[in-house]
């Protein structure tokens, strides 16, 4: 079986490190620290899923996602972030991201990634509460 490719994009190098550990069971593809490189390099990449924060320190992930889409990349996106607002959450999704996980719940961004693989979203907003899909 073909392990899921995985771009992951975070300014912080410690939290790409945790990811790395967090995601050993996918093929990590490459991880960038800014998000003005993401289009080009998952266009040359070709990820299944890409994991994007929205606090870039060059452009934030809102615009990584919709230049992303307006590319017409076909990987899958999952915001992972510290934001636990429905705003952001529902933000994300309006750019085209198909999860949201919390940086405080990283532990479930393997089970968001194999979500939007298989073509469902992962939402951890419910109803306006602050709640992982399936829990």
């Amino acid at each position: 079986m073909t392990r899921l490719k995985v771009l992951l994009v975070d300014d912080n190098p410690a939290i790409l490190a945790t990811l790395e550990e967090i995601l050993r069971d996918f093929a990590i593809v490459a991880t960038l620290t800014h998000g003005r490189d993401v289009v080009a390099r998952a266009e040359e990449l070709k990820p299944d899923v890409i994991v994007l924060d929205i606090s870039l320190d060059d452009v934030n992930g809102f615009e990584v996602a919709t230049a992303l889409k307006a590319n017409q990349n076909r990987a899958q996106i999952v915001f992972l972030s510290i934001h636990e607002d429905a705003e952001f959450v529902r933000k994300g999704f309006e750019c085209g991201a198909s999860g949201y996980v919390f940086k405080s719940q990283m532990s479930k961004l393997p089970k968001a990634i194999r979500a939007v693989a298989a073509g469902r979203s992962y939402n951890p907003v419910i109803f306006g509460l602050k709640r992982p899909e399936g829990d």
